[in-house]
């Protein structure tokens, strides 16, 4: 399969995957607005004005919005793979895709980049919403992109893997509700790490979600409760690894054939 053909086989999928995000917007956009609002009433407004400032020149509000855009992002990158991918397996057409010549990373990349736009789609609204209620100041345009990117990639991975082993509906609801949520309150979203007590602050720089929130937070606000090299080493580490084991079990069909 040269160049040309691959390139439009990963179109084909990515366009396929942006089709279906903006058919069920109901469903994979407007969700994410309205709980995001709720946040930024509830923990921002009412609660921020009793907590004041949470860092120097930095009020509860604004504090919080870098990590509730992260917390979307995550969550619908997640979300978005695991739904369709699954449908594809369930519909048996995943299946004409692996005994065609289409290499495994156009299949994975595909899917990748939706799992990426619908964070980016997702994102670009909760930021807006995030407008309503405090100032976002850009102190670092490349910083805020590229760990938007890395974080969308690695929970689209854990997304895929997720689907991949899914054998019924029910068991993609699971990793979300007891694995992704838990770690996603715990990353620093709600609250300065640097604040915890012993073990406390020590257990939580083994969340990696922590350091993404950290890099997002440094990239909007200028300030991070994580060395920023250190962050980026845990995200490109992540990204490596889930990236090579996904292709392996794309290879090996894993979960796949029947």
């Amino acid at each position: 399969m040269n160049a040309e053909h691959t390139l439009i086989a990963l179109g084909t999928i990515v366009r396929r995957e942006v089709m279906r995000i903006l058919r069920i917007w109901t469903q994979t956009l407007l969700p994410p607005a309205i709980t995001v609002t709720l946040y930024f009433i509830i923990f921002g407004s009412l609660i921020g004005r009793r907590i004041g400032e949470i860092a120097p020149g930095i009020s509860y509000i604004e504090y919080i919005a870098p990590g509730l855009i992260m917390m979307s992002v995550i969550q619908n990158a997640y979300g978005n793979i695991t739904s369709s991918f699954f449908g594809a397996k369930f519909q048996r057409f995943v299946e004409e895709m692996l005994v065609s010549p289409m290499p495994s990373w156009t299949i994975l990349a595909g899917y990748i980049s939706g799992a990426v736009l619908r964070g980016f789609m997702v994102g670009v609204i909760v930021l807006g919403i995030s407008l309503f209620f405090t100032k976002i100041h850009l102190y670092h345009p490349l910083v805020t992109l590229s760990t938007f990117v890395l974080a969308a990639t690695i929970f689209g991975m854990l997304g895929f893997i997720n689907a991949i082993f899914a054998r019924k509906f029910d068991d993609i609801a699971i990793i979300p509700t007891f694995v992704l949520t838990p770690l996603t309150y715990l990353g620093g979203v709600f609250y300065n790490v640097a604040q915890l007590p012993s073990p406390w602050k020590e257990i939580s720089h083994l969340n990696p979600i922590l350091y993404m929130v950290s890099a997002f937070r440094y990239g909007l606000l200028g300030i991070s409760d994580i060395n920023l090299a250190w962050a980026y080493a845990v995200m490109l580490a992540f990204v490596l690894a889930l990236g090579a084991f996904c292709l392996s079990l794309l290879q090996r069909g894993v979960g796949l054939r029947s």
